[in-house]
């Protein structure tokens, strides 16, 4: 049995649950049920970032203690998961106790191995990030990524990693393994980023500007960076230092991450595992965004899709349905609440709901009892391929590609007339369509678990379920 470990990055707790996250969630979440369906050994882990500036300042607009904030949109994104129907084992929060301990551990290994120094430098930092810029980055002198905030100068004394002294070490690693980083254009990206040259980064804060963090082991003036002290969490969460049996389980880990967040965990947290002394994560698979009308959603301009909106609206399993077929894994993708809508209609309720439908009519109607369960049917290498290399829409195809040819043979082959004509002819056929009916049950299992359930248990009654997709007033 293989041991795979998932990780999503965690979600800054600075606003609420928004459809960037529903993607990484969900993608993950897929990925993690196939491989527990192929016979893997799992262990999923999801959780909240909680230190840092922002952190700070939203505690304070709140008028409420940091851990008080944290504390509540901890519970935010634990409900948001769960209304998603994430499977996941681990919930780790970067303020666990657990969780602090290994960070200062951490950080004393890196120390330790003479890649932690304390110095006075003059820095340009996007607050949106949390996150030192370089000219190069910067287009009109503003984050691309948050054009609507100043750049900010800052000089002061932090502590220092030594980000430079691995530029050598991770352009070797990405050059040996070309499946480190998907998809590729990615790993060229990151490739690129590194060959142009190291800086050093700062990882800590003085404790006068910002209490709000993990305090450095031997210097009470200062806490840590705030992503200096939450990518240790993707070790923390299985156990590191503590527990090295369950650790050595899991490590190294498969990372789901956007594409703002390559740098941080395809250069920065890789060095930082080296200096470490710990194997650099096993693979990084980079999404796009979620962009609606052709623009980034943005309150502003009135074009925010929340996706919990989206779950009362139109149920879990149809939100999933559309993140995963109709979104890209690996580019930008652009969703209105009308594609959403279009997408629900012509696939789920005149597509799979109507084809479950047409059915469980004919098998409760006819057969006299429900057909044999059948065996657990092996996923076709390509099915299993395919999400394996994260191309979830393509296997979501082959699915759907099943559903239509089923809906088109009960046209063509016509078992409703059949049967009356020829009784025994005529269960056949209908037996045979439960049955395929049932294998697709069994594919959708990662992609829509419920609506998998839904399918298999209506086969093994022999009954015809509700509506597993209502029409839209």
């Amino acid at each position: 049995m293989n041991a795979r470990y998932i990780t999503t990055t965690l979600p800054y707790v600075n606003a609420d649950p928004h459809l960037g996250h529903a993607l990484e969630f969900v993608e993950a979440d897929c990925y993690a049920r196939a491989a527990r369906l192929a016979g893997d050994d799992v262990f999923f882990n999801i959780g909240t970032d909680e230190h840092g500036a922002k952190i700070a300042e939203k505690a304070e607009e709140a008028r409420e203690s940091p851990q008080a904030y944290a504390d509540r949109y901890a519970d935010r994104f634990k409900a948001f998961a769960d209304a998603l129907d994430i499977s996941h084992d681990s919930f780790i929060r970067t303020t666990d106790a657990r969780h602090v301990a290994a960070a200062q551990e951490f950080w004393k290994r890196c120390a330790a191995a003479g890649d932690i120094y304390k110095a006075t430098y003059q820095i340009k930092y996007c607050v949106g990030c949390e996150l030192e810029k370089t000219d190069s980055e910067l287009e009109s002198g503003r984050c691309p990524l948050h054009p609507n905030q100043d750049i900010e100068t800052r000089e002061e004394e932090n502590y220092y990693f030594r980000f430079s002294k691995y530029q050598d070490a991770l352009l070797a690693h990405y050059a040996a393994d070309p499946a480190f980083v998907l998809p590729a254009g990615r790993l060229h990206e990151i490739t690129r980023f590194v060959a142009g040259g190291l800086k050093d980064f700062s990882i800590s804060r003085r404790r006068e500007k910002l209490s709000w963090g993990v305090p450095v082991p031997g210097d009470e003036e200062h806490v840590m960076y705030v992503w200096f002290d939450a990518l240790v969490n993707y070790v923390s969460a299985i156990g590191w230092p503590t527990d090295a049996t369950h650790f050595a389980k899991w490590w190294p880990v498969i990372q789901f991450a956007g594409k703002d967040n390559l740098r941080q965990q395809a250069a920065m947290w890789q060095a930082m595992l080296l200096s470490a002394n710990i194997p650099a994560s096993k693979q990084i698979f980079i999404h796009g965004f979620i962009t609606s009308g052709g623009q980034k959603m943005s309150k502003s301009l009135g074009n925010v899709v929340n996706p919990l909106d989206l779950v009362e609206e139109y149920g879990a399993d149809a939100v999933r349905y559309v993140l995963l077929r109709h979104v890209s894994p690996f580019e930008d993708s652009d969703l209105t609440r009308e594609a959403i809508r279009e997408h629900y209609t012509a696939h789920l309720t005149n597509g799979l709901g109507n084809l479950v439908a047409r059915v469980m009519k004919l098998a409760e109607t006819h057969l006299i009892e429900p057909v044999a369960q059948p065996e657990s049917m092996p996923f076709s290498q390509e099915y299993r391929a395919t999400i394996d290399a994260f191309r979830f829409n393509e296997a979501m195809d082959m699915i759907w590609a099943k559903v239509g040819a089923l809906d088109e043979r009960i046209t063509s082959e016509k078992p409703f007339a059949v049967v009356k004509e020829d009784e025994k002819k005529g269960r056949v056929m209908i037996a045979e369509l439960a049955t395929e009916l049932y294998q697709i049950g069994q594919l959708l299992a990662p992609f829509m678990p419920t609506t998998s359930d839904t399918i298999k248990a209506a086969v093994f009654k022999n009954k015809k379920p509700e509506n597993l997709f209502p029409r839209l007033p």
